[in-house]
């Protein structure tokens, strides 16, 4: 255990209550900044522009712990200190919406229709994606709020927390409505023939990734949720251990997955890209290309839309 005594609990108007572990916040902010240089690398590797998004996710993440290490050797300084709370708490936010981009792109390219539930795979992205937007606002709302000053009342930050969890619980009821679609979505392409080159064990790989993350996001929410379901009574918060096993670790691990199968290496290409909206309008894309043999399956079945057709 680390001593109380350390300058984090015993300078002038710290705002810690509790002696952090400064080897573990560097430890940390190391390991993410490893897995942030990874997707940089392999989202320019593999040419895809919107693998910014886990980038994001991994670059704040690894911002939260440089303030954390900042805020204990600084541990007055409630700048440093509002940092590292705010970004610690909103930054998995970026993985939730990378989870739903990469499972739009997958409906693009291993469906037949590029459809799940009726709704078009760019659709379908975007839904999700602004569905991930409004929780990130109300999270970081409430996170924000609870360290607007340090003369804030303990029932304002109760009440600023409270709004923090209802966004937190939002994100987690939007989770599952995805989990809904990405079900269907399975069902989908076992019944498909062919994968548009790709190969199925190598399609469920990928989606049994994307399932991971959302249980990796689910276990952080639970976690957070917990957190303070007492009220600041909670004993949790000045116990890191928790956040780091239950919170940073969980997400870490969604990160390195992402890096280990990542979709770029399974969906490559220009033609593996979701069209954009004047393409879609100008009818200059289309589904990707399928085999002879299967594209004369699909043409009997009625499932296949030809070129030029909406899908």
């Amino acid at each position: 255990m680390p001593s109380q005594q350390c300058a984090a609990v015993t300078t002038p108007d710290t705002i810690w209550g509790f002696c952090p572990n400064l080897g573990a916040a560097y430890a940390f902010a190391i390991l993410f900044g490893l897995t942030f240089c990874t997707h940089v690398v392999q989202g320019i590797y593999y040419r895809k522009a919107y693998t910014w998004v886990i980038a994001m996710s991994a670059l704040w993440q690894m911002a939260a712990y440089i303030f954390r290490v900042v805020s204990i050797n600084a541990p007055a300084s409630l700048g440093a200190y509002a940092a590292w709370f705010v970004l610690i708490l909103v930054a998995p936010l970026w993985t939730n919406a990378f989870v739903y981009m990469v499972m739009g792109r997958m409906v693009w390219n291993l469906t037949s229709r590029a459809k799940v539930f009726g709704i078009t795979a760019w659709n379908f992205t975007v839904i999700f994606v602004i569905l991930d937007i409004v929780t990130f606002f109300i999270q970081v709302y409430g996170a924000a709020s609870t360290q607007s000053s340090p003369t804030i009342s303990a029932s304002e930050v109760l009440k600023d927390l409270h709004i923090y969890m209802a966004g937190v619980g939002v994100q987690q009821f939007f989770i599952l409505v995805f989990l809904a679609c990405a079900i269907q979505f399975h069902r989908t392409i076992l019944q498909e023939r062919v994968l548009n080159g790709i190969t199925k064990s190598k399609a469920m790989t990928l989606l049994y990734t994307l399932y991971t993350c959302l249980a990796l996001i689910t276990m952080r929410i639970i976690f957070r949720l917990i957190e303070y379901s007492n009220g600041l009574e909670s004993t949790i918060p000045s116990h890191e251990a928790y956040q780091y096993c239950l919170d940073s670790l969980p997400m870490l691990l969604a990160l390195v997955l992402l890096n280990v199968v990542h979709p770029g290496r399974l969906m490559s290409g220009k033609e593996s890209d979701m069209p954009t909206r004047r393409q879609r309008k100008s009818g200059l894309r289309t589904k990707p290309s399928l085999d002879d043999s299967a594209l004369a399956v699909e043409l009997k079945s009625g499932q296949y839309s030809p070129p030029g057709m909406t899908v």
